[in-house]
């Protein structure tokens, strides 16, 4: 707890509070409660390529989340990834910036020749998958996190639902009135339909992404506004705990809960790597822009804040 303590200076009192108690929170839970199996794990948070970096930036951390495409009976972290978002928050700041990546993006997979972007997690689970995105953006996370289709709806309901705000309207039998423009209220299994659906939208993919962001600004949005609430953090970090698998110590999970809690909603900037549609092999693929992208990360590689636009 000591090498956290020159972070939390200068925080106010009750959020230094709030951050000590996520703390010690994270510390019991990471003695006292069962690591579920490596099978059985809903969530997954591993260390990436950039944890270790010779050039990383100790104010900013990247977070690559990933959305697991996997079936029941099939593993989490070796399927196909659905959702991706590189995510960057700066923790002096409160800047963040997500990148958005459409999962058909074509692109070389380290060992395993070219291919979609989500079938390095297939090859080599998250850490590959982490390699991949790093490669096309220029900017490797320092930590990859993964959930499946339930551990996603259960961490979304646990937060009482997420609203977004909806650039289209749209319809979806999980939700019989639709999905308007403007602000959704929904709950985890529509929060999820909504960041995957692509065919209702003139961009396909790259909406989606976009979609994606809106979801987790609407998670980031729910969370700061229950900060606030007896237990209400201490509730939702103990839900994550007990059902992550995790090659991270207290004081690195402990520093992702700062992270989370120092993204200020107006600093929080999104953008999708765009690109030309085509087909390989028979099958739709994403040719991205590396121009577009690798001046989005040397945008925000070293503080996480978007000045130049996407």
């Amino acid at each position: 707890m000591t090498t956290l303590l020159p972070a939390l200076a200068g925080l106010p009192g009750r959020q230094l509070r709030r951050l000590l108690v996520l703390g010690l929170v994270l510390a019991v839970t990471a003695l006292v409660v069962p690591t579920p199996t490596y099978r059985d794990a809903p969530v997954s948070l591993v260390k990436g390529q950039g944890a270790s970096g010779v050039d990383h930036n100790h104010n900013v951390v990247w977070i690559l989340f990933l959305g697991s495409d996997a079936r029941p009976g099939q593993g989490m972290t070796r399927s196909r990834a659905d959702a991706i978002q590189l995510t960057g928050v700066n923790l002096k700041t409160g800047h963040a910036t997500m990148i958005g990546i459409p999962r058909d993006s074509y692109v070389p997979i380290p060992g395993h020749g070219r291919d979609k972007i989500n079938a390095a997690m297939y090859f080599g689970g998250p850490k590959l998958m982490g390699r991949a995105v790093g490669n096309l953006v220029g900017v490797q996370p320092d930590y990859v996190f993964t959930t499946g289709f339930a551990g996603f709806r259960k961490m979304v309901n646990t937060i009482g639902g997420v609203t977004v705000n909806s650039r289209f309207a749209f319809s979806d039998p999980v939700r019989p009135k639709g999905y308007k423009v403007g602000k959704n209220h929904l709950t985890g299994f529509q929060a999820e339909i909504f960041a995957r659906i692509r065919k209702s939208f003139p961009r396909g993919d790259f909406d989606r992404s976009g979609n994606q962001q809106d979801v987790m600004r609407g998670i980031l949005a729910q969370v700061r506004g229950g900060m606030d609430k007896p237990g209400f953090m201490e509730r939702g970090v103990l839900s994550v705990v007990r059902n992550m698998n995790t090659d991270l110590k207290p004081s690195q999970l402990y520093k992702l809960a700062q992270a989370g809690t120092r993204v200020e909603q107006r600093k929080l900037r999104g953008c999708v790597v765009l690109g030309g549609i085509g087909t390989v092999n028979g099958a739709s693929v994403v040719f991205p822009s590396y121009s577009q992208a690798r001046r989005i990360g040397r945008d925000v590689r070293n503080d996480a804040r978007l000045d130049h636009g996407c």
